[in-house]
């Protein structure tokens, strides 16, 4: 595991991440809905992909 380090720049982004976050109790049904009001008020044109199935996935367990 990577040992963790202080990047006041990594800090600052949590920081506004986190009260971006507290302003809607961290219901992550909220945030979305607010980022997307802010996207469609920005006037920009934002790229939509077709959202893709979910693949699978399997985890094999050795014991011996």
């Amino acid at each position: 595991m990577k040992a963790t380090t202080n990047d006041p720049i990594v800090a600052e982004i949590r920081a506004a991440r986190d009260k971006h976050a507290a302003q809607f109790g961290y219901d992550l049904k909220e945030i979305f809905r607010n980022i997307r009001a802010q996207q469609e008020s920005s006037g920009r044109k934002y790229v939509r992909y077709p959202a893709r199935p979910a693949t699978a996935t399997t985890t094999t367990t050795s014991t011996q």
